[in-house]
Order: C-alpha cells, then structure tokens, then sequence
C-alpha cells in the first residue's frame, strides 16, 4: 500500500513541476479572437470562428520603426491587446531599430526565452548566465541568437548603418526589466545603492534624474 502510495505522491509532484515550469498555458482550441462587443451574457470571450477573416490573423505595424529613445533604440512590441491574432497562442514579437551606435541595454525577460533574427546591420549581442560567464558576439543579417528565460542580455548597433531586430517569445507577456532603469528608476534606497555600487549620493542622485521626470509646476 504504502509503494502504491509513494508512486501517487510523487506522480502529482511531478505534474506540479510541470505545470509550474511551463510557460503561458496550452490552447484548448485552435485559435481564439478575444470577442471586444460586450453583453449582458458574456459566456464566449472568443469571436465566432465563422465570422474570422485572414485580416484577423494579420498585423501591419512593425512595417516601420517605433519611436527612437535617448539610447537609440526604437521597439515596436506586439502581444495580444495590440495583434488580437497571438490570444492563446503562447507568443509576441517585437521590431527593434537601432541607429548607428545605438543600444539596447541590458534587460532580461522573467517569463519568456528571446529568439533575435537580424534582419539589417551588424549588431553585437549577448547574455550572461548564472554564473556570471557572458556569452557575446556580432551578428549579422540573416543570423539568429537565442537569448534564455530569465538571463540578462544586451545589443548595440556596431555597423555602418542602421540595425533592424525581429524578436520573438514564447509567451504573451514575457515582461522586460531593464536593469538600469530597474535599479536607479524604482526608489531603492540610496543608502543601499552607495554600499552596493560605491557610488555617493550626489552620483545617485544624478544617475536618478535620467529615469525619474521632472516635475512640472
């Protein structure tokens, strides 16, 4: 009785662990249009299939770059309240553009692994694993690098002309924590920073002004 019941007990504990490893949940169906027209009876969340048309499987806005910041990276991230199409489907994007120079700073992603095809330009990438190794090279068009779940990664443009980036992951909402914005941007005690970084509080201070806004009057 009790090998019947430890192979039960370890039976559960294994599917735990793969329900808690797994990534966004498996689809119970083939596709589902997130159903926008509100009712009284909302009992479908998913728009009738019979009234589905290839233009809800298509999206045109990573046709052209997004809005360049002060780093010189422009992204266009896609997940489900933008493209409707990706619902259920365990997966988003992103275009990213980086003028000549520019980069993307380092940043890890908590719930999705990173496919990054370059489609245009040179670019320098990487990761760093848990144990502190960095895994880095210049890439170029045409070439794919897999940046892991969870794992700190970075890019910068070292070509002659413009980079362009076709993201892909494995999940809806893969986040995006930039380490330093995540750091200097979120109100982490100062006094925690100085004995972490050896910085003093006049150097905090003036890394702080780059992610807080100023007030208006």
């Amino acid at each position: 009785m009790y090998p019947k019941l430890l192979v039960l007990v370890l039976a559960n504990f294994y599917i735990f662990c793969l329900l808690a490893l797994a990534s966004d949940p498996d689809p119970v169906q083939d596709f589902c249009i997130p159903n926008t027209r509100k009712s009284r009876f909302n009992f479908s969340p998913c728009k009738n299939s019979k009234l589905l048309t290839p233009d809800d499987f298509i999206f045109s806005g990573v046709k052209s770059p997004g809005n360049f910041s002060d780093t010189g990276l422009a992204a266009v991230s896609v997940n489900p309240l933008i493209f409707p199409g990706l619902n259920t489907l365990g997966m988003s994007f992103v275009r990213a553009d980086l003028k000549i120079g520019g980069i993307n700073p380092p940043h890890f992603h908590p719930r999705a692994t990173e496919i990054a095809y370059i489609l245009r330009g040179k670019v320098y990438s990487g990761f760093v694993d848990s144990n502190n190794r960095v895994f880095s090279k210049v890439i170029e068009q045409g070439e794919v690098m897999v940046f892991p779940r969870g794992l700190v990664h970075f890019q910068m443009n070292v070509g002659e002309i413009p980079a362009t980036i076709f993201g892909c992951f494995n999940s809806q909402n893969p986040g995006n924590m930039k380490i330093p914005a995540t750091i200097f941007g979120s109100g982490i005690n100062d006094e925690l920073l100085e004995k972490v970084f050896g910085l003093s509080l006049k150097q905090i201070a003036a890394i702080r002004r780059k992610f807080f806004p100023k007030k208006t009057r």
